[in-house]
């Protein structure tokens, strides 16, 4: 069944937008992530152009998180202090974000950037993850030491502005979260990305939280920041197609539910190696287009496609 998305300007299947969507539910609430880097390139793929693929997918994501996020309240498994230092320097992030974009769309060279930032940050993140989780996996099965090396994170505790993250069992500043915040902020914008996969190992690796909590935690976050990013896309680029926001959102609320359960069946290192795996081949196949179909990057006046 082919459905027009207004804004768009194409017709796309409504059953394969539904199972998109639900697709990246699963991966919400599996993986504590939004979902937005392996959507949005997928959108890429069948035809939506970048710029509404970027504002729509921020859209879509604040669905899947908080259908996410409610089973994780349900569990006790989400630190609201923690989220909300996170989420104030999310808002800064995102305005910023907005404005750099705005800049690019009217320059035209959006789908270059936001396609050379997915190959970049996905392929450093999936790498670091992947390799990462590789060594949880052999550490876990050698005699008990499953404590992270205090050097990962003592920096922080030198920091001033400290608060305790009772959930977190954490008293750390405020300043490290503020920034990672901010970071992911600027990529929801920029990307539309809910910033999942740059915030989850950031919170276990940086700040040093309990990986019980950090999807939860992270997902919290996510709703806010995705929110706000698609309402200043709505009013200042006009770039939100409705249609496709709302087939996405059904899926994605369906599939967080799943997602939820089969996370809590995995372990902890089981999840981060699947995640970055998923990280590693959308970085892939971005990378193989942009080697591939230069022509439809770039606009060289000259010869044909």
């Amino acid at each position: 069944m082919q459905v027009y998305l207004p804004i768009a300007e194409v017709s796309v299947n409504a059953f394969l937008l539904l199972g998109l969507g639900g697709i990246v539910g699963i991966l919400s609430g599996m993986f504590g992530v939004g979902g937005g880097f392996l959507m949005t390139p997928l959108l890429f793929f069948i035809g939506i152009p970048p710029a509404v693929a970027v504002a729509t997918e921020a859209n879509q994501i604040v669905a899947s998180s908080f259908s996410g996020v409610l089973a994780h309240l349900r569990r006790k498994t989400v630190d609201l202090k923690m989220g909300t230092v996170l989420l104030l320097g999310g808002l800064l992030g995102a305005a910023i974000g907005v404005q750099i974009f705005k800049m690019l769309k009217q320059l035209g060279q959006v789908e270059l950037l936001v396609t050379l930032c997915y190959v970049v940050f996905l392929g450093v993140i999936g790498s670091l993850m992947f390799v990462e989780s590789l060594r949880a996996i052999r550490r876990s099965k050698q005699p008990v030491k499953s404590l992270p090396p205090r050097k990962h994170h003592s920096w922080i505790h030198g920091l001033p502005l400290k608060m305790r993250f009772r959930q977190s069992q954490l008293y750390i500043s405020a300043i490290p979260p503020f920034i990672i915040g901010a970071l992911v902020g600027i990529l929801a914008a920029i990307m539309g990305v809910g910033g999942g996969f740059i915030m989850v190992p950031a919170m276990i690796y940086i700040l040093g939280m309990p990986t019980k909590v950090v999807v939860g935690t992270s997902l919290f976050q996510i709703i806010f920041v995705t929110g706000f990013t698609t309402l200043m896309h709505a009013t200042q680029n006009y770039t939100v197609d409705a249609v496709l926001a709302v087939l996405l959102l059904i899926g994605g609320v369906i599939g967080a539910q799943i997602g939820t359960r089969l996370g809590v069946r995995l372990k902890a290192e089981q999840l981060r190696i699947l995640l970055a795996i998923m990280v590693l081949a959308v970085c892939g196949k971005l990378a193989f287009d942009l080697i591939v179909q230069p022509s439809e990057l770039f606009s060289l006046g000259g010869g044909g496609h």
